[in-house]
């Protein structure tokens, strides 16, 4: 699959709502769904910086959002359409400096899934609270 990581278009607007909403509502099923709203995406991206990954048939798969001040990860959401293909992997390529460079993020506890991935890629767990959507870990990537 090849994919396209590029910065967001006014038009993308409605479709990244969309998938940080959808995949938000399907993945955290321990949170009342009613606290999510499609407005979320523009407030909760505020001033980050927003990476977009796109199917080579022009489709949004999902984005990135980064805190660069802080080399902060702060939303990695892939459509399920494009799941396990590739999307993700190629948004963290896309990251500047990668792999040379430290990252981090927060995971929920309860995101296994998520976990998984990072941990994949390289991150490794370095601390961990609680939040108002459950308990999280603090994962970071350290340079290669």
């Amino acid at each position: 699959m090849t994919w396209t990581i590029r910065p967001p278009r006014a038009e993308d607007q409605e479709m990244l709502a969309e998938i940080y909403l959808s995949v938000r509502r399907e993945t955290f099923v321990w949170v009342d769904p009613g606290k999510f709203h499609r407005e979320d995406f523009a407030a909760h991206t505020n001033g980050e910086t927003v990476f977009v990954c796109e199917h080579e048939n022009g489709g949004v798969a999902g984005f990135l959002s980064l805190w660069p001040a802080d080399d902060f990860i702060h939303m990695l959401y892939i459509s399920p359409d494009f799941q396990g293909q590739g999307a993700g992997t190629a948004l963290l390529r896309a990251l500047p400096e990668w792999p040379q460079h430290q990252y981090r993020l927060k995971c929920l506890v309860k995101n296994r899934r998520a976990k998984a991935f990072y941990l994949a890629h390289g991150f490794s767990v370095t601390g961990n609270g609680a939040s108002p959507e459950g308990d999280y870990e603090e994962l970071s990537f350290f340079p290669v």
